[in-house]
């Protein structure tokens, strides 16, 4: 019932399209981007509920405090101390490893504003844990939810980024003056 309602809220009411050519295996992580509003998380939830998938998402953990904590945590939310040096990225990828089925979203930007500087944690998490990076776009020109490209991580961590940052590079974020991919592509 709630796939039903939100396929035809998201594809039919909001008139929004998929292009999804990638294999979702047991285990993955979702780069997404470009990350430019809140509404993103409206419509990857949006998105995970049509298409039947159950996907954990990292947020900074000043959302976590009452009332919204105890649903994000519900939702699959894992907060995240932006401000502490932590071994969140071993922890995550070795429960990665441990688990039989793993899939967790990350917006590699770490903000909502143009950030040149993406965040490298999911890519670190993927090698750790030895499973894919699928890259997924959000375009609200086209309103297109995009997946055409995975990436196995091999250790070759400026290739690999410059790579992942330009499959994003056409994709216009709500705000796209709030978006970029930087210069070194």
């Amino acid at each position: 019932m709630i796939q039903g309602f939100c396929r035809w809220l998201l594809y039919k009411r909001l008139g929004w399209t998929k292009a999804i050519t990638e294999e979702h295996s047991a285990k993955y992580i979702i780069c997404l981007a470009p990350h430019t509003s809140n509404w993103d998380f409206i419509l990857g939830q949006l998105y995970m509920r049509a298409e039947g998938y159950s996907i954990q998402f990292m947020m900074k953990k000043e959302w976590f405090k009452w009332p919204l904590g105890p649903l994000f945590r519900k939702m699959g939310g894992i907060p995240v101390w932006r401000s502490k040096k932590t071994s969140l990225t071993d922890n995550i990828a070795q429960t990665a490893r441990q688990v039989p089925i793993f899939h967790l979203c990350i917006t590699p930007e770490g903000t909502r504003s143009a950030n040149p500087d993406w965040k490298k944690g999911f890519y670190f998490i993927a090698l750790k844990a030895g499973i894919p990076i699928l890259l997924y776009g959000i375009d609200y020109e086209r309103r297109l939810i995009q997946c055409t490209k995975t990436i196995w991580p091999t250790g070759d961590v400026d290739n690999e980024m410059r790579a992942i940052k330009q499959y994003f590079k056409d994709f216009k974020g709500k705000h796209p003056e709030k978006f970029t991919i930087g210069d070194d592509h």
